[in-house]
């Protein structure tokens, strides 16, 4: 029997599929190949403030930065108002402990929950769905902090059917004019909350796109592939498990926050998979486009935070598995 021979690698084009919001394959394999501090070059179009730092763990920082602000309004008497995204437990436990021990009184801070869950129909989850983003908030900072310092909790503010229409009015008139901070981590189809590039925020018009405001969507499937991998859903792709729409803020209240602060670092539970890690080249580096939301940012003053473990090299692996 002869033996195989292999002939040397060629190249295999094809279109992506239509579900893929993003297909200028030319552009994806220029931005595939930066790794490590080649994440932070500067593109013609960015805004002069927009940074990119790529760190080891910028989750301390995250956490300290949001602590910071919210110390500092606190001691001067003046009210703070922040869009936060969820689940997430890893940074306002901490950020609850903090608010604790130095005793720092929040009676002046209000929060926005970026988005939540909706049915079908387009009824937004309650506050008491276990895997509900209000709830998460709710559960794991809101009421982690001592009843002496927490804030009144109708300074608690998230999605619901009745505020919808006008949710991106009560940040502005909360804010006067927007929220002091919007923290933000990207999801696969390069998301801001569920800012999806679907039918409801598709526009020619950039100045168009960028004054949306918040509304209920139907979710792009790669979003609801996203979640299933999600702790709140099991981590094991159980996609019928996840809502197909949801309600969100739109880029208005991105655009009119006076701080933007986003992190890149989501590993698949610690392992080296990663959908943000190229999803994070596309929102840093391709030009602004509402096919990929969160790119967005590079046209504001925003500090981006990557970790060093999504801005390292990948490419064709041919021995390993999932």
């Amino acid at each position: 029997m002869k033996d195989i021979i292999f002939d040397p690698p060629t190249s295999f084009d094809f279109k992506p599929g239509d579900y893929v919001p993003f297909k200028d394959r030319k552009v994806c394999e220029e931005l595939r190949k930066l790794s490590g501090k080649e994440v932070e070059r500067r593109e013609a179009w960015h805004h002069p403030e927009f940074n990119i730092k790529v760190m080891q763990n910028p989750h301390p920082v995250l956490i300290a930065t949001l602590f910071a602000r919210l110390k500092a309004a606190s001691e001067a008497g003046k009210k703070y108002v922040m869009i936060l995204g969820n689940p997430e437990p890893e940074t306002y436990i901490p950020l609850a402990q903090l608010i604790n021990y130095f005793k720092v009184d929040c009676s002046k801070l209000h929060i926005f929950a970026m988005d939540e869950w909706a049915d079908d129909q387009g009824n937004i989850a309650p506050e008491t769905y276990k895997a509900g983003f209000a709830h998460s908030m709710l559960k794991y900072f809101v009421y982690q902090i001592d009843p002496k310092l927490r804030m009144p909790l109708d300074q608690v503010h998230y999605p619901t059917n009745k505020n919808i229409d006008h949710y991106s009015d009560m940040i502005e008139e909360v804010g006067e004019g927007g929220a002091d901070i919007c923290s933000s981590s990207p999801g696969w189809t390069g998301h801001m909350a569920f800012i999806d590039p679907v039918p409801e925020f598709m526009t020619d018009d950039y100045d168009e796109y960028l004054n949306m405001k918040a509304r209920i969507v139907k979710l792009h499937p790669l979003t609801v592939a996203q979640n299933s991998l999600h702790g709140v859903f099991g981590q094991s792709g159980y996609v019928a498990d996840v809502p197909p729409c949801a309600a969100t803020i739109g880029p208005r209240d991105v655009k009119n926050s006076r701080e933007r602060i986003e992190v890149h670092a989501l590993l698949t539970n610690c392992t080296f998979s990663s959908w943000q890690r190229m999803t994070s080249r596309l929102v840093l580096h391709a030009k602004p486009t509402p096919l990929v939301p969160s790119s967005m940012l590079q046209v504001m003053k925003t500090q981006v935070y990557v970790s060093e473990e999504l801005a390292a090299p990948f490419e064709c692996w041919e021995q390993v598995g999932y």
